[in-house]
């Protein structure tokens, strides 16, 4: 019998990368899932994979930039499973360049993502995890600790749902619900090769060599670990940690180091 056996889990962000084998990692412990995403048909071949793996997968449609797209989603789990019992709001993407040379649309494309399509996400399955006390995951970035150069866009919006993460896990406590914020560095996923209107370029390179980046499933084991144990911050990635303990601890030494290294985001015009 696995770990989340008997549980039902709702991923957005759900086709790709860290949303993907979070799913399959659930399955694996024996969970049902939610899949919710924009690309439909990469959801139905992830529900195929686990369903082969004996659990239960929910195809939905969603964009969690869109007014009730969640909501419609968790009526649908409701009448499949009955139930929510972890929440996993991953859906987001990036947009970089200096801020010279974006616009103020770009930041409202940001925020309509991964800030609002977090509150979207927390508002529609809220009274779901406070019925079956059930634990919250909002996946932040390291760059929600550490802003690096040509990430103003992106490293604002992963400040704000850590701020909203570290709310709500003072408010939704009393009703016996975790509130986990997840905070990656360099995980292997598609990420990168969206563009700044968030359209995927598959064959755009990555610049983040493989050996730096963490394997998604590694990402996704940590991920689905800390749903059970519900720390208020787990932070994946050794790299990420290292980040956010020199920038803490010793901002001398980290802040020069970035302007000698002449580290920053490698714009993606879109």
């Amino acid at each position: 019998m696995g770990k989340f056996a008997g549980s039902v889990t709702l991923i957005t962000g759900a086709s790709s990368g860290i949303g993907a084998a979070v799913a399959r990692e659930v399955a694996r412990q024996g969970g049902d899932v939610v899949l919710a995403a924009r690309r439909e048909e990469r959801l139905r071949a992830l529900a195929d994979e686990i369903e082969a793996m004996g659990c239960r997968a929910l195809v939905a449609r969603c964009d969690v930039a869109r007014d009730g797209d969640l909501e419609a989603v968790v009526r649908k789990a409701g009448d499949t499973f009955g139930r929510i019992d972890y929440v996993v709001a991953n859906a987001g993407f990036g947009v970089v360049g200096d801020f010279s040379e974006l616009q103020l649309e770009d930041y409202r494309r940001q925020f309509e993502t991964n800030v609002f399509g977090v509150l979207r996400t927390v508002e529609a399955t809220r009274e779901e995890l406070i019925a079956t006390r059930g634990c919250l995951a909002i996946v932040g970035s390291v760059n929600g600790c550490v802003p690096l150069p040509g990430t103003s866009p992106y490293s604002m919006s992963k400040f704000a749902v850590h701020a909203l993460a570290s709310c709500l896990w003072y408010e939704l406590r009393p009703h016996g619900v975790g509130v986990v914020l997840i905070a990656p560095g360099f995980v292997q996923s598609e990420i990168r090769q969206v563009d700044n209107r968030g359209v995927h370029h598959p064959r755009a390179p990555d610049h983040i060599p493989r050996w730096l980046a963490m394997g998604s499933e590694k990402a996704a084991r940590r991920i689905v670990r800390a749903l059970r144990r519900r720390p208020r911050l787990e932070l994946i990635t050794g790299h990420a940690r290292i980040a956010v303990f020199l920038e803490r601890h010793f901002p001398w030494i980290f802040h020069p180091a970035v302007y000698l290294f002449k580290v920053k985001a490698r714009a993606r015009r879109g």
